[in-house]
């Protein structure tokens, strides 16, 4: 029996065509590299030649960012200032819808000082409407109960505090534990939420805090100490 040679022709010219095609990319790109080179050299000898150009052009490169800077902030100045500004009124807060009521509960603690504060209220809230943390560290849960009808409408009671003790500090993780309403309380539910160490902001309360400056832990009694010493924003 004979045997066959390997077909070595056949290999030899793939290797030789693999081989051709490489050096045709190594061309390529010292063809595109050596452009490049030459296209940034007349670039630099130009930039050399016409060196003003460059000076002027750093120059209005710094200017476009102190510009930049100073307008970024003017308005966080502005920004603080309106929420420094920020009031409101017992009558604004009973014609607001509920979800507004929240949104107004949240601004009014980033007015104080609380950068994170943010809405949450929906369904499946677990009993928190708004969080956020002090500038002492403190975390701070709100459930808001707003009453079309103000004073007029229906107390906030126990089965409301419940709710609130029952997920606030559990669930939410919150170090001070707030019910906010435009409307009135029960007095088995303040009762209530003394025993559980849950504070509660009424009407009158509320008019005090949403027409003034003062932050609401300067309002409320027995606030959980500060986790961190920070002064206000």
């Amino acid at each position: 029996m004979t045997r066959r040679r390997p077909p070595t022709r056949r290999r030899s010219r793939r290797t030789t065509r693999r081989q051709q095609q490489r050096d045709a990319q190594l061309i390529a790109f010292a063809v595109v590299a050596a452009a490049a080179i030459g296209l940034a050299v007349m670039v630099v000898n130009w930039l050399l030649t016409h060196w003003w150009v460059l000076v002027v052009t750093l120059v209005l490169a710094v200017l476009a960012g102190a510009v930049r800077l100073y307008n970024r902030q003017q308005r966080a100045q502005w920004e603080a200032v309106q929420a420094q500004g920020l009031r409101y009124g017992l009558p604004q807060l009973d014609a607001l819808h509920h979800a507004r009521f929240e949104d107004a509960i949240r601004d009014l603690m980033q007015r104080d000082g609380c950068r994170d504060a943010q809405r949450v209220g929906g369904r499946g809230d677990l009993g928190a409407d708004v969080k956020a943390t002090d500038p002492f560290g403190r975390r701070w849960v709100i459930q808001c109960k707003h009453r079309r009808n103000g004073a007029q409408g229906s107390p906030v009671g126990t089965p409301d505090l419940q709710v609130l003790n029952g997920t606030a500090r559990q669930v939410h993780g919150a170090d001070v534990a707030v019910i906010v309403t435009n409307g009135r309380v029960t007095g088995p539910a303040v009762a209530f939420a003394k025993q559980q160490r849950l504070h509660v902001v009424d009407r009158q309360m509320l008019a005090v805090w949403a027409s003034g400056s003062r932050p609401l832990w300067e309002l409320l009694r027995a606030v959980p100490p500060p986790r961190r010493a920070a002064p206000l924003s």
